[in-house]
């Protein structure tokens, strides 16, 4: 039997990964099927969250028992093939042929493209000399970091990012990303002032709406802090006030995949900030930085150990890969393009309250120590932390969990309706299945409305939503969550928080959208709840890993519930989100 019937048999392939094969097949009959069967896996690898597929380990995409071709002979079919271009150099354009060779890896063309325009564009910015006036910021620097000399991580990045246009600040959560950010910028404005030069035009970005609400939050706390110290009303005024989602900071134009802002027209901006960078997927990430105007200045900032994008590519981890370990500074040697001391790692610090001990449980999840996890998580000593042992029905378990979303639907308040519902989220590894997002949903909803499961939805209100796709029209964007409420008429409407108070939409109106009771640990990246309820499989599942583990459990700030057997959390932390990526090797 061939590869490629081998593959359609096993129900792996989607309708369009088998079309990319059959449509090779038809424009030549005689293509050999392992370059067929190659061209379909790495179209799934890309939905699968891969850059690129690796003929050397096709198990990462379809782990069944398969006819799998020896990975050389595999290289030399794909080589010959008229559909494959195998470009001479990395830095140069791939002829236009649906598939590309390189490094070892099969690409299609456009992830490939992507790859290379992101390595260059960021080899671009890091390539140019800041020219700060460090003399005049000194003073300043002091003051904003008073205990420079006591290896304060702050502190050095401000330091770096007064040198460096390319610049990396990672951390955990609560680590000050965001206090650091919002003191270099103070900085970089003062250096501009004294210079006699324009304020700088600061960009504040995010992936999802509300982790750009959080970051203009932090930052306004920032200078709240700032200003009871004494730092000049003036420098702090000068301060982004908001922050928006990357999609809507670069423009998006409708019916179309590009964007407003890009190469031939860069974006009106001197820095441009990007929080939860981990979250930022191969494409975007190109569109962003080629988007970066020349001698403009961009900075990343990221958890290393949370989950990578939910589309292709682990662009923050390649990065930070070429990067270093933060603790280096830029080697004489090496080239002016090099990423090579442009991070530096935040290290003290949780955001999590004092009645919260999460520190050691996240720990021993990032560094997948099962053994250590299963003792903290049975010995009952961490503070606010609950493990709800072989419990795989949290609407059993907890009834709390209903009783909160019932007291949703009373509110008279939108604001206050959505700000109650920010409290407590119930987190899923899955999607699908008893313990995963829809199923679970799909009961709340029954139970909270009075219908039967089965029937459509109906708009009842406290029903939470989650917008699941960007809407340039109606200001809404993939993660946005809004709450069902009833007018003054009896009608409902479903509201969402923008910058000028809470917005009503009619619920016939709004983007595609879905239930937001219970939410994937990946749709629930960004944000943040004071109550967390992390409901695992009942069975292992190849979308568990220690990264997701580690994202769920440190969106809790107050208190955390973890659900599930020991055998699911063992599996788990044995095994790490790895994705198929050349953006490293691009990098150096």
């Amino acid at each position: 039997m061939s590869l490629l019937r081998a593959l359609q048999q096993s129900g792996a392939l989607r309708t369009l990964d088998d079309a990319l094969a059959q449509s090779l097949r038809r424009l030549d009959p005689a293509t050999p099927d392992t370059v067929l069967a190659a061209a379909a896996l790495a179209s799934l690898a890309v939905a699968q969250g891969h850059a690129a597929f690796d003929p050397a380990q096709p198990r990462q995409v379809v782990d069944i028992d398969l006819p799998w071709p020896d990975a050389a002979t595999w290289l030399q079919a794909l080589e010959a093939s008229r559909f494959v271009a195998v470009p001479e150099h990395a830095d140069t354009e791939s002829a236009a042929t649906p598939l590309v060779l390189e490094h070892g890896l099969l690409y299609l063309r456009r992830y490939r493209e992507y790859e290379r325009r992101l390595a260059s564009g960021l080899q671009r910015i890091a390539a140019q000399p800041m020219g700060s006036d460090h003399a005049a910021a000194q003073s300043l620097f002091e003051t904003l970091f008073p205990d420079t000399h006591d290896d304060d991580r702050q502190a050095r990045a401000a330091a770096l990012a007064l040198q460096r246009a390319l610049v990396l600040i990672t951390g955990g959560p609560g680590t000050g990303k965001t206090t650091a950010i919002a003191r270099l910028l103070v900085l970089r404005i003062a250096a501009a002032i004294h210079a006699g030069k324009p304020v700088p035009r600061i960009a504040l970005a995010a992936p999802t709406g509300r982790a750009a609400e959080r970051m203009a939050e932090s930052v306004q706390r920032a200078a709240q802090q700032m200003a009871a110290a004494g730092i000049d009303a003036d420098l702090l005024a000068a301060l982004p006030s908001g922050a928006s989602t990357l999609h809507r900071l670069l423009g998006p134009v409708r019916g179309s995949p590009r964007f407003r802002h890009d190469a031939g027209n860069p974006l009106p901006c001197d820095i441009v900030v990007v929080d939860e960078a981990s979250m930022v997927d191969l494409p975007l990430m190109c569109k962003l930085v080629e988007a970066i105007a020349a001698g403009a200045q961009l900075i990343l900032l990221g958890d290393a150990d949370q989950l990578p994008s939910v589309e292709a590519g682990d662009v923050l981890a390649a990065i930070l890969g070429a990067a270093g370990d933060g603790l280096q500074t830029q080697d004489d040697e090496a080239s002016p393009r090099s990423l090579r001391g442009s991070r530096v790692h935040l290290l003290r610090g949780w955001r999590q309250s004092d009645a919260l001990q999460l520190a050691p449980l996240a720990e021993a999840v990032r560094d997948g120590d099962a053994l250590a996890a299963l003792a903290l998580l049975r010995g009952g000593t961490l503070s606010n932390v609950h493990f709800h042992e072989n419990v795989d029905d949290p609407l059993q378990a907890q009834p709390a969990l209903l009783t909160h979303w019932r007291a949703l639907a009373s509110c008279s308040d939108p604001a206050v309706a959505l700000e109650l519902a920010g409290h407590l989220r119930l987190l899923t590894a899955l999607r699908e299945g008893p313990q995963g997002a829809r199923g679970l949903n799909t009961r709340i909803a029954a139970q909270l409305s009075g219908r039967r499961i089965g029937t459509p939805p109906a708009w009842f209100p406290g029903r939470l939503l989650l917008i699941t796709e960007n809407s340039e029209r109606h200001q809404l964007f993939n993660g946005d969550v809004g709450i069902c409420l009833a007018d003054e008429h009896g009608a409902p409407l479903v509201w969402f928080a923008g910058r000028d108070g809470v917005r009503a939409f009619h619920p016939a109106a709004l983007p595609a959208h879905e239930s937001a009771f219970a939410m994937t640990v990946h749709k629930a990246q960004g944000s943040e709840f004071d109550d967390i309820w992390l409901q695992l499989p009942r069975s292992d599942s190849r979308v568990l890993s220690r990264e997701l583990l580690y994202t769920a459990i440190t969106r809790a700030r107050n208190t955390l519930h973890i659900a599930g057997s020991a055998d699911v959390i063992v599996a788990a932390l044995s095994r790490q989100a790895s994705r198929v990526t050349g953006l490293g090797w691009r990098l150096g």
